[in-house]
């Protein structure tokens, strides 16, 4: 009764949150049905046959130990689709408790097994997330029971840990959080402006600075508001929500701000959500007691694996992202500790001269990463273009000096993906936007080093420029085709 009165009743809540992270799923297993294959498949950038070989289950488990194969990997990201629409269908939540945990765990083992063997490419924090929620829902329970608090409070203390991660982390880093200037760069360097990321740059200094504010106290302040009366949550949830909207029309963070939102619906109780979803609510049944000692292992263990991502939020030396444990329950989560001041792009060209001397260099165009000064950014969000993310990575992996470049090298994946462009390799190809080359392969690529300002609007209706872009010196000197691996 107590908990009633605090929290109010959730049935509306957890079909929100259901039928949310349903659609998030059922996203993320598409994603991998696309762009799996030519990045972690048997001839990918990083092999998973490779990458099994050298981990155990114990530290990364996945069913692909018991057998890897591409054809079995798209059967796997296939399932997840199907399992996936039928919870956005809502007929995962029609049968009993124990079809409804079944589909959500097996929803939560098989994207856990594509997660932990995606190495670099499945290494950003909103994977992480998507399976610490997909678990917690699948205790939710079905539309025909009662739903218990046990999930919803660990949705609201996963939704706490994002937030004041996210805001923690920006105080210890980059004094530009504490001036409150980062926005004066932020917008122009993340990692795939949009279409709206040219005027949010543009617009007022003030209004940079007040934005920085507004996220400090969203993110700093509000999350404990979640763990008050129905009211005060909701008005925290709401708050949480609208910077996340935010954050969607100003640029490309795959599904991390859908997700996030989706979570600040674990805020709301029934009461509010009445106002402005009027659904009735028939009559429940009670749960099965075996389900609510499960419910109750459920708890104590959240509440055990809690410890370490309370002391890192207390520790000086905060992680950003970190899981710890391989089944990506209850980690640590932060975004942008630090912001880039300039932004340089690795951009990479193929010549069919025989000499690279005095070549005609053509570009490679990515589906999002800046490229052509002229091409608008694109709106891909929530879709999650995981090269041309890597990409973005790649310049910070350089130092700048009055003569050369300095770089750390390149990762592995970038001199194989230059390799499969020599090839003309079909199913890397698809994952860009256009190839230079359609009737045969280049006989040298390369990659070029420039720095990318965005234009302001005038500018651009004056030239047609979306960026203005210098050349900065070469980052991978001319691959020759007889050179790439078979």
């Amino acid at each position: 009764m107590i908990a009633s009165a605090w929290l109010g009743e959730t049935v509306l809540t957890r079909l929100l949150l259901q039928r949310g992270l349903g659609a998030i799923y059922l996203l993320a297993f598409w994603n991998a049905l696309n762009q799996f294959r030519p990045l972690l498949g048997e001839r990918g950038l990083l092999p998973v046959p490779d990458f099994l070989a050298r981990v155990t289950f114990r530290e990364a488990p996945s069913l692909f130990h018991l057998h890897f194969s591409d054809r079995l990997a798209t059967v796997v990201a296939a399932f997840g689709v199907l399992l996936s629409a039928l919870v956005v269908s809502g007929f995962a939540d029609s049968g009993s408790v124990w079809l409804s945990l079944g589909i959500w765990l097996l929803l939560y083992v098989l994207y856990l097994s594509i997660v932990n063997v995606g190495q670099t490419f499945y290494g950003f924090g909103w994977e992480s997330m998507l399976l610490e929620a997909g678990f917690f829902a699948a205790f939710l329970g079905p539309s025909g029971h009662a739903p218990s608090y046990v999930p919803i409070l660990a949705l609201r203390w996963m939704l706490f840990r994002v937030e004041l991660g996210a805001g923690l982390i920006k105080l210890r880093g980059d004094s530009c959080w504490r001036d409150l200037t980062c926005l004066y760069y932020h917008h122009e360097t993340q990692p795939l402006p949009n279409p709206l990321s040219l005027y949010f740059h543009h617009g007022p200094k003030v209004l940079h600075r007040a934005s920085v504010a507004f996220s400090h106290f969203v993110q700093l302040v509000v999350p404990f508001g979640l763990f008050g009366p129905k009211w005060l949550s909701a008005a925290a949830g709401l708050l949480l929500i609208v910077h996340q909207l935010v954050l969607i029309v100003s640029g490309n963070y795959a599904w991390l701000n859908w997700l996030t939102v989706v979570l600040g619906f674990s805020a709301f109780s029934d009461d509010v959500l009445a106002l402005i979803l009027p659904v009735p609510v028939s009559a429940l049944a009670p749960r099965p007691a075996t389900f609510d000692w499960l419910l109750y292992a459920v708890g104590t263990a959240t509440v055990l694996l809690s410890i370490r991502p309370v002391l890192n939020l207390l520790s000086k030396d905060q992680s950003m992202n970190q899981s710890y444990n391989p089944l990506h329950l209850v980690g640590s989560y932060g975004a942008f500790g630090s912001v880039t001041r300039v932004r340089h792009e690795v951009v990479v060209e193929g010549t069919l001269d025989t000499s690279p001397d005095a070549a005609e260099w053509r570009e490679y165009e990515f589906k999002a990463k800046p490229g052509d000064p002229k091409r608008r950014p694109p709106q891909w969000a929530p879709y999650h273009l995981r090269l041309d993310w890597l990409m973005w990575f790649l310049p910070l992996r350089v130092m700048i000096t009055p003569s050369r470049l300095l770089s750390r090298g390149q990762p592995l994946w970038f001199t194989r993906f230059v390799q499969t462009l020599l090839r003309n390799d079909e199913s890397m190809l698809a994952l860009l936007r256009r190839n230079p080359f359609p009737n045969e392969p280049p006989r040298f690529v390369r990659a070029s080093f420039y720095a990318y300002e965005l234009s302001t609007p005038g500018e651009r209706r004056r030239t047609g420029l979306f960026w203005r872009r210098r050349y900065v010196g070469e980052y991978l000197a001319p691959r020759a085709r007889d050179a790439a691996e078979p």
